[in-house]
């Protein structure tokens, strides 16, 4: 049977259990492809370590290659952040030799990481717990996204200037007590760049950092579905829908004794 471009749009877009199967295996690649950059990121690079590389960096080209070409439209494709980020993380792949102090970037493949509405509809359908939670998860992989991508860049502008930042660890460590205001101070970053850098940190990053963690144990919204017009996200202590007026009963936690 004839491979069509109807038949690579189908396991994207389609509606059906194989289709289902192939985007759910795809967020497990992207999962553990992120979890592999970490992880290899502290251990010193072997023969291993770079034919995997290799054998990831195919996937994601076959797979860039793909959407391109079903995309109706693939100049628009190139508009999109997160697929120049792909090709980021596929330069990294193919020339580590060459990129070692941007390796970090490869973590950018989190972006895709629940970032298709397919695969969002394909979890609120599977799985209750995702359609509960669908929020606290969106703001946990927002946040470990933007802590290990905050801790690249630390990394990659102070390990070759900074005698305190050896390693990816020691970079995070920074990150972290910088963005929690801990403050221990025995790492600080040197130099220009580092003080800059260090700004930047207080003052976006606390503020990002704190609202991404208040969305994970707070989340703003509750998906409950209005019987009357069909409005899915309410506030989480809505008494009436801001859509049409009616009286919502949404089930809440109370606080127990």
């Amino acid at each position: 049977m004839e491979f069509s471009k109807q038949n690579a749009r189908d396991f994207y877009y389609g509606e059906d259990r194989r289709s289902r199967i192939f985007r759910f295996a795809m967020l497990i690649f992207d999962v553990a492809s992120v979890v592999f950059f970490i992880a290899t990121s502290m251990v010193h690079p072997s023969a291993w370590i770079y034919w995997v590389d290799g054998v990831i960096a195919l996937v994601i080209i076959a797979d860039l290659a793909a959407r391109v070409w079903i995309a109706e439209r693939p100049g628009r494709l190139f508009r999109e952040f997160t697929t120049w980020t792909d090709i980021i993380v596929i330069i990294t792949l193919l020339l580590p030799m060459f990129l070692d102090s941007f390796l970090f970037l490869r973590v950018l493949r989190a972006l895709r990481v629940l970032r298709s509405y397919r695969v969002l509809a394909d979890l609120r359908e599977q799985f209750l717990f995702f359609k509960r939670n669908e929020d606290v998860i969106q703001s946990i992989v927002n946040l470990l996204v933007f802590l290990f991508f905050m801790t690249a860049l630390v990394y990659v502008l102070q390990v070759h200037t900074n005698t305190k930042i050896t390693n990816y660890l020691d970079a995070l460590y920074f990150t972290i007590s910088a963005l929690t205001t801990t403050g221990f101070g025995d790492i600080t970053l040197e130099g220009t760049t580092g003080r800059v850098l260090s700004i930047i940190i207080l003052l976006v990053g606390v503020a990002l950092f704190l609202r991404l963690v208040q969305t994970i144990f707070r989340p703003p919204h509750v998906n409950f579905e209005c019987p009357d017009c069909g409005l899915v996200r309410h506030e989480t202590d809505a008494v009436h829908c801001k859509h049409c007026g009616r009286v919502l009963h949404i089930t809440t936690e109370g606080e127990g004794d």
